[in-house]
């Protein structure tokens, strides 16, 4: 009997050790910084209202650029497209707002600019660029990021900086979810995968876009890129394109760049080159792998300059531009990587690399010798995102978290800066 007791007695102990164990351990909690990912829903009531011209607004949040003649097109992000007559470089003018809800993207044919208005592509007249006209929307063509019957489309996700509890032992990724929300530890941000670039005639013209363009001309097509499509529109009907095809490519696809009859597709994983002497069926020629990070492309004669950089949505700690050989589209080569501080929109003149290295600034390289880049000059009071060249005019415009920059290209090792329209403060 007492034995019994005594086995008693010890499995009651055992018990209570475990239990106040457990008790201690979850008692012991630590606060970390999170950033919360929170949901944007839009009904497709509300993505459908009419589309607004307004008057020309401050630069508060640019994103992508685009050049259309005389013309300065910049996104505000998630609000429209500021249009801006660039007639005298020295001093662009500000004339006029075009609300987009949702909008990012964007590419212009024949005086008709096509724009992301989160699930639709719309068209709008800018042959007046005083005052655009709102023409048609191609209904449900992009995808969203989520769904719910009561709320609506996920848009895209809201950052916000919080603070949470957790146990002292806490791993779990570093990341959960939250309801619909997703809770991001932030010392752990840059290894976790989220989302969050004058009158004219005659022949068919197009525009230029950037490096981190995912909107592009090509022939009579509309090409755009998704998270994990190709989608061509065709533009027959330049006023209501018609989604003609999809090439499904995989996840993570970032940029897409024309050259010649190539087009040149950034992923987050690497580099697509396709054949697309067939517009409506582009031919995957080969990939170029690299390690997994942020990809915008660009091509100049028989080379691709890639900059990869890490961030909230590339899993990857390089910072570096790879400069491919493309001399054999079938089988792309590593020539050399060099590191850099946090690359990410680039242009190429005369194997001169102009570079937006983000809070370090704008960055100009001589890369004649694929093997060395020499430093011609180095702007470093902005923060810089994208750049497009117009070597014919000796120019670049360049975008920024501070505005938009306009330079003077003339000399590589000496940059004149012609205007700057800055964010409003």
């Amino acid at each position: 009997m007492k034995k019994i007791l005594y086995l008693k007695g010890l499995l009651l102990l055992s018990a209570l050790s475990v239990s106040l164990s457990s008790c201690l351990k979850d008692e012991c909690t630590a606060t970390r910084n999170f950033i919360t990912f929170e949901p944007v829903y839009r009904t497709e009531a509300q993505i459908r209202q009419d589309i607004v011209i307004e008057a020309p607004r401050a630069l508060k949040n640019p994103g992508k650029i685009y050049i259309y003649g005389d013309y300065i097109l910049v996104n505000e992000l998630h609000e429209g497209i500021h249009v801006i007559s660039n007639k005298d470089p020295r001093n662009p003018v500000n004339i006029s707002f075009i609300n987009i809800p949702g909008n990012v993207d964007m590419a212009v044919r024949n005086h008709i600019l096509y724009a992301d208005n989160y699930i639709d592509l719309v068209t709008i007249d800018i042959q007046n660029a005083n005052n655009p006209k709102y023409l048609a929307r191609t209904e449900s063509v992009f995808p969203t990021l989520g769904f719910d019957p009561s709320r609506g489309h996920i848009v895209f996700y809201n950052e916000i900086a919080t603070q949470q509890e957790v146990p002292c032992d806490w791993q779990n990724g570093n990341w959960f979810w939250q309801g619909d929300r997703v809770m991001v530890a932030l010392d752990a941000l840059n290894s976790f995968a989220s989302a969050n670039k004058g009158n004219v005639s005659g022949a068919s013209t197009s525009g230029v876009g950037g490096s981190l363009a995912r909107f592009t001309m090509a022939s009579d097509y509309l090409y755009t890129v998704d998270n994990a499509s190709l989608n061509i529109f065709d533009l027959t009907n330049a006023v209501s394109p018609k989604k003609a095809n999809t090439v499904n490519l995989g996840w993570g696809i970032e940029t897409i760049f024309p050259y010649e009859d190539k087009l040149f597709i950034g992923s987050q994983t690497g580099m697509f080159i396709f054949d697309n002497k067939n517009p409506l069926a582009p031919a995957l020629l080969s990939t170029f792998q690299h390690a997994r990070a942020c990809d915008p492309v660009f091509v100049e004669g028989d080379r691709a300059y890639v900059t990869l950089r890490d961030g909230t949505t590339c899993e990857n700690f390089n910072n570096q531009l790879d400069i491919v050989d493309i001399s054999n589209l079938l089988n792309p080569r590593l020539l050399k990587t060099h590191g850099m501080h946090h690359p990410i929109g680039l242009s190429v003149v005369d194997k001169t690399v102009y570079l937006c290295d983000d809070d370090e600034g704008l960055k100009v390289f001589d890369a004649s010798d694929w093997n060395k880049l020499n430093i011609k000059s180095h702007l470093g009071h902005f923060t810089t995102y994208d750049i497009i060249t117009l070597p014919e005019d000796n120019r670049a415009i360049v975008i920024g978290k501070d505005g938009l920059y306009q330079f003077d290209i003339t000399n590589p090792s000496k940059l004149q800066e012609l205007s700057r329209i800055p964010v409003a403060k």
